[in-house]
């Protein structure tokens, strides 16, 4: 595959740190992005090619951060070929049982986030006949009891259909990725199951996206580890 340019949001950590090392194995060049500048400046530190990692510290759920990430971006390495929506977390707390003063933050990253980047990224990505990457989760595909996220995951799902019908016509193709349970600082101070997914096969996912040739438009991977009861 031809190098590209790929901007991950929220990547110091998890999926996000983890597609990023893959790419730039495989020898593209990545900018992240992470709200920590000491975490993001140890990401930098330790990936091995500073030639091809830009860090850029900046919240997702913030415009004028968002549309400067994208815009360094480009002026740094000349073009935008794929944007990835990774940034993401989940409060803990149900809709039913939890502290409302939690929910915001959360839902503006997960919501509101996404169409930020998409906002910033789609001029840039049309003049590449890019793509953009939402992660979602199969918490965006089936409900739960009082489970907020998971609505936050269900926005994103139909943000990224109402792009693609957006964004298609100008020649980006837009594909959702939904993770099953995977083994990430996502889950804090939850236990972890014991078949939870790696973040290596999502960070795969991510990458047979960015191989799609032109004219193909890859809509929606879903990758749940065997043993995952929904």
């Amino acid at each position: 595959m031809t190098a590209k340019t790929v901007l991950i949001t929220g990547a110091t950590s998890g999926i996000g740190a983890r597609t990023a090392r893959l790419l730039l194995d495989r020898g593209h060049r990545v900018a992240v992005t992470g709200r920590d500048e000491s975490r993001l400046r140890a990401f930098v530190d330790e990936s091995g090619h500073p030639d091809r990692l830009l860090g850029l510290v900046a919240d997702a759920a913030d415009w004028q951060a968002t549309e400067s990430a994208v815009t360094r971006t480009v002026e740094h390495f000349g073009a935008l070929d794929a944007a990835v929506a990774n940034a993401g977390f989940m409060s803990g707390d149900s809709i039913g049982a939890g502290d409302p003063a939690r929910w915001a933050p959360m839902v503006l990253t997960n919501v509101l986030g996404p169409a930020l980047l998409a906002h910033a990224a789609v001029p840039h990505l049309e003049a590449t006949a890019g793509r953009l990457i939402l992660i979602g989760s199969v918490a965006g595909l089936k409900n739960s009891p009082a489970n907020l996220y998971s609505a936050t995951k269900w926005a994103t799902t139909g943000l990224a259909e109402n792009l693609r019908l957006y964004a298609t016509t100008r020649g980006i193709g837009v594909t959702l990725v939904n993770p099953g349970m995977t083994a990430t600082p996502f889950w804090h101070d939850t236990p972890v199951p014991s078949f939870a997914l790696p973040p290596e096969p999502i960070a795969e996912a991510i990458s047979f996206a960015l191989t799609q040739p032109p004219g193909v438009d890859l809509n929606t991977l879903t990758i749940r580890p065997l043993g995952q009861p929904a």
